[in-house]
């Protein structure tokens, strides 16, 4: 399982889907598994990884890590879980607070200085 999700790429090594695995965020069949558990085309894997739910169909299995589009085809993702997703992700940039990106120009500097040093 652990090797499945590394080559997926839903985790950066193995380590870290181990310890998602053991700590139950990763479930297949709605079921808590183990790292060693084996998967088969077919699986329902739930993966629960920083307030997203990625529900995922097992399409193929792969030895090694390859590229992302290769990485793609090992699984079927339902499109409730990519629109819960999206509509997720619309929610926290809506709540994230706006700010102007970057550090202020010489310009707005000089205007900042002027406005606060007024008597």
């Amino acid at each position: 399982m652990d090797k499945w999700l590394w080559a997926a790429r839903f985790y950066r090594t193995r380590t870290l889907a181990c310890d998602a695995i053991e700590s139950g965020q990763v479930r297949v069949d709605g079921e808590r598994v183990k790292p060693s558990r084996g998967v088969k085309a077919g699986d329902r894997v739930t993966v629960r990884k920083g307030g997203m739910a990625w529900e995922v169909e097992v399409a193929a299995l792969a030895e090694r890590r390859g590229s992302a589009a290769e990485a793609a085809r090992l699984y079927r993702e339902d499109a409730a879980s990519v629109a819960a997703r999206e509509q997720e992700v619309a929610r926290r940039k809506a709540a994230a607070p706006s700010r102007v990106p970057g550090r202020p120009t010489k310009r707005d500097r000089r205007a900042l200085d002027d406005f606060l040093n007024e008597p």
